[in-house]
């Protein structure tokens, strides 16, 4: 089994002191292209931490240990809304958490509530195609209705995919 490699491109300024030091190891560190070594993952802790400084690692800027420690202390001001925010990760299907209304300028004015269905939905989970949306936008229907449920459609096409989607036992 080869070894795992990792693409190490080093900054510009530092690219000759790096490949000083892959020519120095055992075996000799081997390049992939006219800018990257291909630096085995066994030996990437051992590279030197200034001349991984500005360097590209697996397509990623590298982040030294120092840098990250900076970046995960708490800033010492409010954050672009204007507020202390915990870092939070969104989870998929859950609604976002509200706002707080100091993190609006007093001259905000709210928007209009949406007419239509929450952009979050999944695909396929309002039981209609496209065809099925633009018959209850027009408010027309050429006759196509569902035996199950007698829900209009445009098309042919767009009733017997309904029917498929939300009658399947039908």
């Amino acid at each position: 089994m080869p070894p795992e490699l990792i693409h190490v491109r080093p900054a510009p300024s530092l690219r000759r002191d790096f490949a000083e030091w892959a020519v120095a190891q055992e075996p000799k560190i081997r390049t992939v292209s006219t800018t990257d070594f291909a630096v085995p993952a066994r030996l990437f802790t051992e590279v030197p931490e200034p001349l991984l400084i500005g360097a590209t690692v697996d397509g990623h800027r590298y982040v030294s240990p120092d840098e990250d420690q900076e970046q995960t202390e708490p800033a010492d001001g409010p954050d672009l809304l204007g507020v202390f925010q915990p870092e939070r990760e969104g989870i998929l299907g859950q609604a976002l958490p509200p706002i707080p209304d100091e993190a609006y300028p007093p001259d905000a004015k709210p928007l209009p509530e949406p007419d239509h269905a929450p952009l979050n939905d999944a695909p396929g989970d309002d039981d209609s195609d496209s065809s099925d949306r633009d018959a209850d936008t027009d408010g027309e229907s050429d006759g196509f209705t569902c035996d199950v449920c007698d829900r209009p459609f445009k098309t042919e096409r767009g009733r017997d995919t309904h029917r498929r989607q939300a009658h399947p036992e039908a």
